[in-house]
């Protein structure tokens, strides 16, 4: 009995693994070149410990509010951390006078609106969201 309930348990626990994995696409302007990008290179891209594109371009990198569903998938996925833990990463850049975050978008509307009128953008949107035109989604491996 209790090996069916560990079973059960670690099967749980890969799904919502695998669901918060999935519950985001990485998006680029569709002249970008990129066509993938490991999380860790996501992760240090919306750090900003990343600041050019393998092609030399600036990369210009934009989240989605913190309210945002995708948002929270996001971080948990690419930074091992919640939405909450990054901001407090962002305060201690903006007091330390370094950087300061990435620029918010309220809905992934705008978001696919920043990517798609800025070459060098990238940001992220809720899976199965329609792209358009002008935009592309990126691996993440």
């Amino acid at each position: 009995m209790r090996w069916l309930v560990l079973v059960a348990v670690i099967g749980l626990i890969a799904s919502v693994t695998e669901a918060e994995a999935q519950a985001y696409t990485v998006v680029v302007n569709a002249a970008n070149p990129v066509t993938s990008l490991t999380e860790d290179e996501v992760g240090r891209i919306f750090l900003k410990k990343t600041g050019r594109w393998p092609a030399g371009g600036v990369i210009a990198p934009v989240d989605l509010a913190k309210g945002a569903g995708a948002r929270e998938s996001f971080s948990k996925a690419v930074h091992g951390r919640g939405v909450n833990a990054i901001a407090s990463y962002w305060q201690q850049q903006i007091f330390a006078g370094k950087d300061v975050p990435p620029p918010e978008q309220a809905t992934e509307a705008d978001v696919l609106a920043f990517v798609r009128d800025n070459a060098g953008a990238v940001g992220y949107v809720a899976a199965g969201t329609a792209l358009g035109a002008g935009v592309r989604a990126v691996t993440v491996r």
